[in-house]
């Protein structure tokens, strides 16, 4: 069984629950296995990652590679 069923299956069986109690224990349930999930894909840089970074970022103002708040508004307003 494909996960696009599995999917549907636990939809539909989720739309028969009608004691509330249970809900609750789904949507905490939910809740700390997303944060569980999110927590675990994040990977602290090492030391040299950021002092690379910063000398990049620095690089990048030296040699005008940046854009001025201001533009960057503008060009957010032509996204729309």
């Amino acid at each position: 069984m494909d996960i696009s069923v599995r999917k549907l299956n636990l939809i539909e069986e989720f739309l028969e629950i009608s004691d509330e109690k249970i809900i609750e224990k789904l949507e905490s349930f939910f809740k700390s296995e997303r944060k569980r999930t999110t927590e675990t894909n994040i990977n602290p840089m090492s030391l040299d990652e950021f002092n690379h970074l910063i000398s990049n970022a620095k690089d990048d103002v030296r040699n005008g590679k940046t854009v001025s708040h201001n533009d960057l508004k503008q060009i957010v307003r032509q996204w729309k």
